[in-house]
């Protein structure tokens, strides 16, 4: 059996993660974090953030430093009273789970095949963060459109508060 998030090789055995980088935010915050060494040997990327940002906002990703029309996304989100969805298409950025000023979040960041130079990258992101109550829960599910392999990573579209922590990951399939 294959846990769900775990990707499993042809052999049917769980894949192993392998820590490339940590980071974490230091005093005052920081508006953008670059991660630029993907490893190498690796078939996925997992990016586990633990953080607050500048208000309630949906943090942003890109790859490359593509800032072109690109990116598409698939949304899933509730609050625990409602529950909508959304898409879009030709965004130049990738959108992420909320991120609140007031109470701490989390979210997993999976980029499949993100070294293929044959096949687009598809990114899956699930996060969210409790206050007391409410807050929200969300599943992203984006697409960037381009054939290259992934060899930076930025997060930006808020400051992300002092403490937050960012983690990559290399996923051997």
């Amino acid at each position: 059996m294959i846990l769900p998030g775990v990707i499993a090789s042809s052999g049917g055995v769980a894949s192993s993660y392998e820590s490339i980088a940590t980071y974490t935010i230091g005093s005052g915050g920081s508006s953008s974090i670059t991660f630029s060494s993907m490893g190498t040997g690796f078939t996925h990327l997992q990016i586990r953030i633990m953080s607050k940002g500048s208000g309630l906002v949906n943090p942003t990703m890109i790859f490359n430093a593509d800032t072109g029309a690109n990116y598409a996304d698939h949304v899933l989100y509730g609050d625990g009273a409602t529950a909508a969805s959304s898409a879009n298409i030709n965004y130049t950025v990738m959108l992420l789970p909320a991120v609140s000023s007031a109470q701490p979040g989390c979210m997993i960041i999976d980029v499949l095949d993100a070294f293929n130079t044959s096949k687009f990258k598809t990114v899956r992101a699930l996060g969210g963060f409790d206050a007391n109550g409410s807050g929200y829960v969300q599943l992203f599910s984006n697409l960037w459109r381009s054939t290259t392999a992934v060899s930076s990573i930025n997060f930006a579209g808020t400051t992300f508060a002092q403490y937050s922590s960012f983690a990559l990951y290399g996923v051997k399939a």
